[in-house]
């Protein structure tokens, strides 16, 4: 990519984008496995079991493999209910933002760009999450996984959110870590940013057609002008 990147507004995701939230869920998942009388699981393993909203968690944590979370019947509710008391509990607690977002974030801002939050997690979790690591002040629009009809990797939130933040997709960055961003931003129409460190259930994003691999926020920022 040469020169900077002209848009009129950047979306981002959440979990392992802007803010770091593995040990949360690993509380809350291994209370859950306590509630049902079964052996805690390491942090490593969901580590890579996120990325597609909590449902899709808690089959994975149950069945031990990533592929659970291709069965399209609903885990069980015991177990979600379990899971989402104990992560109501645990939200927020443990989470850290990755390096180099609250810089990034206060550029992207201080270029006049709008900035929105696309995620798979229900809004019951995202916005206090967001209000309690500080950076909802940021954001003038957050989809979370449960507003929409369809989620990410659907274009859908990202359509939606561009048109809230008064831009067509096109004029539009998706920052993401995850296959599922990078599916979302580009069925929109947006450009796509990817940073290396987050989830993306365990692999790299290296492979991805993506407009650049971004090593921080604040690296994305110095990259993107307004449009």
């Amino acid at each position: 990519m040469s020169g900077p990147l002209a848009v009129r507004a950047v979306l981002f995701d959440l979990d392992g984008t802007l803010i770091d939230t593995v040990l949360d869920l690993h509380a809350a998942a291994n209370a859950m496995l306590g509630d049902l009388g079964r052996p805690e699981i390491a942090v490593a393993a969901v580590r890579s079991y996120v990325g597609r909203g909590i449902p899709n968690l808690v089959k994975r944590v149950l069945a031990g493999n990533m592929v659970a979370a291709d069965d399209p019947a609903p885990p069980p509710k015991a177990a979600l209910d379990s899971f989402r008391h104990h992560y109501a509990i645990a939200n927020g607690r443990h989470a850290l933002l990755f390096p180099g977002v609250r810089e990034g974030l206060e550029a992207f801002r201080d270029l006049g760009l709008p900035l929105g939050v696309i995620t798979n997690k229900a809004e019951a979790f995202s916005v206090p999450l967001l209000e309690q690591v500080g950076l909802a002040p940021f954001f003038q629009v957050v989809v979370s996984g449960d507003v929409l009809p369809r989620a990410k990797p659907d274009p859908m939130p990202v359509i939606w959110a561009s048109g809230r933040l008064g831009a067509s997709p096109a004029e539009v960055l998706m920052i993401g870590d995850s296959v599922h961003d990078f599916h979302a931003g580009r069925s929109a129409g947006c450009h796509v940013f990817l940073v290396p460190y987050g989830y993306n259930e365990g692999r790299g994003v290296s492979d991805l057609a993506c407009d650049a691999i971004v090593s921080t926020l604040a690296e994305a920022a110095q990259r993107v002008s307004h449009a």
